[in-house]
């Protein structure tokens, strides 16, 4: 009877041998998962996950196609490799769509940095801030935390998540206070805020409360998102 049990046993295993997921098909899905945040503004360097994410695949299909004895997940690696690729292509598609329209008419675009002086440099304004003072601009920021919470009608405006909460105190360049209109109001947090209004620069810097450093620029907006 034991003989027979053994017998049983192994003739199961050979009907229904055990074959290990690929690990590259797993890992493919994981670069997916962890790729998905890049289709927010605020995360998009995050799709580039998906590259090691279609390389993962690739390797993991050519690895099942040459032992298919000892590896299974075909299925997974080709979800991971398409869903990579859908997401990549799409992720572009949808952030180059959206910088090329979220600039309202009649504003122009104005990147931070240009704002900015030198950081081994004296603070001042700079030589852009000083060309587009009483202009309508265009541009992308954090909240900073100082600002406040909840919901706000007046902030401080700096450029990058760095400086927004892991910087210290932010350099006079790297600030600016914003305006909302009356009525109007937006919950403090990290996500990237779009603003259109007009910008100036301060003739004589204006201290703020809870910042060390006085403010050179101020924004009036009329459009934020």
């Amino acid at each position: 009877m034991s003989a027979e049990v053994q017998f049983s046993g192994a003739a199961d295993a050979a009907e229904f041998p055990y074959k290990a997921i690929n690990r590259g098909a797993i890992a493919s899905l994981v670069f997916l998962a962890l790729s998905l945040p890049g289709l927010m503004p605020t995360f998009s360097p995050m799709l580039i996950l998906t590259v090691p994410g279609i390389l993962a695949g690739v390797i993991a299909l050519r690895a099942i196609s040459r032992f298919p004895d000892e590896y299974s997940g075909s299925g997974v690696a080709k979800v991971g490799v398409v869903g990579c690729a859908v997401l990549f292509l799409g992720g572009i598609g949808f952030h180059t769509y959206t910088y090329l329209t979220e600039v309202p008419e009649g504003y122009e675009r104005v990147a931070f940095y240009k704002l900015q002086s030198e950081p081994n440099g004296p603070d001042l304004p700079t030589p852009d801030a000083l060309k587009i003072d009483g202009e309508d601009i265009f541009l992308k920021g954090y909240i900073h935390p100082s600002s406040g919470s909840g919901m706000l009608r007046q902030f401080v405006l700096v450029p990058d998540l760095g400086t927004c909460c892991f910087g210290g105190d932010p350099r006079s360049s790297d600030m600016i206070e914003v305006t909302l209109p009356p009525g109007e109001s937006v919950r403090a947090g990290l996500t990237k805020r779009k603003l259109a209004g007009t910008f100036k620069v301060n003739r004589v810097p204006q201290s703020k409360e809870d910042f060390e450093n006085a403010m050179f620029y101020k924004m009036r907006v009329d459009l934020y998102k």
